[in-house]
């Protein structure tokens, strides 16, 4: 570059030599502020054997979709040819579509039958390092966005440390602390002895009252929440007796929305029972996860209110399979994961019969993380055709997040998140396991 600029300004400026250093300081700054504004930025080129059209849920072929920066330049039909110094990906061979989206993982942990002792061991440090794993083998098995929906706070850090390209993982939209009444499902010191449980308040996600409802929303958001997530009843996994009971009165969970509102953010509620469930929807909640024993009633509610639900149904099966494994979980643990996990599929069955909006969500942590695409399988198992799940984990998933104008499709000005799986899902749901091209942001992560 210096040798062109000598030659410029030399032959065709006819700079005096007084002047020319001066002026090729000024025009080498100037194209190196265009460099880094990308105005000679290189383009990939990807050659789509198939693309799925998540929007009419149709499989495009010999697609040519060009990438510049972060970004989706262009989709169109034909192999295109880049220009000079631009690269191209051939994926002729396999089904692009745009990157996963799991709606409900807990990115901080991973079962364990050592799990619960685990929790007296590790300090907040030691969480830390073993997230660093899972939030990759998330990235890695194509799940580019994930809403996490509770952990202690490491989530959050977590978080910003792969938004500033520290560490690899997928775009995380965490709730940080879930929020639980005392002894609830997500109360931290359910279980252990007397003298340890001390008595958790707002700042710790535990609350009693309106009052206490709207500080510990507040709290979350101060300490960096994307999304609130409200226990309404019981839960599984919890060393707390009751798995599906309503927790909530309706006036905190009122106050909960409300405050969450306020703020401009959504409120997701975990909710076994039917009964707790209702009062999540009549407060305006805006997602129902796992929703186990959810009535016809209840689905109806939703219907009308517009919520969405994320079904998590590799959790309850997980759980179910781990409860058969002897001292895998605690005995109160073990009669709810053995009574209450397999109804799950039961109920997506119903819920996506009636209509219920769907989004994609797993609950990894309950199984090892990058098995999320197992809920695929679960999915299309009961009459969900196989795009429709693909749908679901894309284009639904964003506008559950209220950000499909940047994600869940493959369109240009839309983030360049894309990815790529070996064979052909409209025919074997199966290939899902198989990603063998992952990008997030126009960064190639697997190839």
């Amino acid at each position: 570059m210096n040798g062109w600029v000598d030659f410029m300004l030399f032959t065709y400026l006819s700079v005096p030599t007084n002047q020319f250093k001066i002026m090729k300081k000024a025009v080498l700054s100037g194209l190196a502020l265009l460099l880094s504004l990308g105005a000679f930025a290189q383009k990939t080129y990807i050659h789509a054997g198939r693309m799925i059209d998540v929007k009419s849920k149709k499989i495009l072929t010999e697609q040519t979709i060009v990438v510049e920066g972060d970004k989706i330049l262009s989709v169109s039909s034909g192999y295109q040819k880049g220009g000079q110094g631009d690269s191209v990906i051939d994926l002729k061979d396999a089904t692009v579509m745009p990157g996963l989206m799991d709606m409900h993982v807990h990115i901080e942990s991973q079962t364990s039958p050592t799990r619960y002792m685990d929790g007296f061991r590790d300090n907040e440090a030691d969480v830390a390092f073993k997230s660093l794993p899972y939030a990759k083998v998330t990235l890695m098995a194509g799940f580019t966005t994930v809403r996490d929906l509770g952990g202690s706070g490491v989530n959050i850090a977590l978080r910003n440390a792969i938004n500033n390209g520290l560490v690899a993982g997928p775009r995380i939209y965490t709730a940080g602390k879930s929020i639980a009444p005392t002894g609830g499902h997500a109360d931290p010191t359910n279980g252990v002895r007397r003298d340890l449980m001390g008595d958790p308040g707002p700042d710790q996600g535990v609350i009693n009252g309106p009052y206490d409802a709207r500080k510990a929303v507040r709290q979350a958001v101060k300490f960096g929440s994307d999304v609130i997530k409200v226990t309404a009843t019981g839960g599984v996994l919890s060393v707390a007796r009751d798995g599906s009971a309503p927790q909530f009165q309706q006036d905190e969970l009122d106050a909960v929305v409300e405050t969450a509102k306020d703020f401009g953010i959504h409120v997701a509620a975990h909710a076994h029972g039917d009964e707790g469930m209702k009062r999540a929807v009549k407060a305006g909640i805006h997602s129902i996860e796992h929703g186990t024993m959810m009535s016809q009633e209840t689905m109806e509610m939703m219907k009308k209110a517009g919520t969405w639900y994320v079904p998590t149904v590799t959790a309850g099966m997980s759980a179910a399979e781990y409860a058969k494994i002897p001292g895998y979980y605690p005995p109160v643990v073990r009669d709810k994961a053995m009574q209450i996990g397999a109804q799950i599929q039961e109920t997506f069955r119903k819920a996506y019969e009636s209509g219920v909006k769907i989004a994609f969500g797993t609950d990894a942590g309950v199984f090892p993380h990058g098995e999320n695409y197992r809920e695929f399988l679960y999915l299309t198992e009961v009459g969900m055709p196989n795009l429709e799940a693909i749908q679901a984990a894309t284009l639904n998933a964003a506008q559950l997040l209220g950000v499909e104008e940047k994600l869940g499709t493959i369109e240009s000005g839309k983030l360049a998140d894309i990815i790529a799986v070996s064979g052909n899902p409209e025919k074997d749901i199966k290939v899902m396991k198989d990603v063998i091209f992952v990008m997030k942001d126009g960064k190639i992560f697997k190839q």
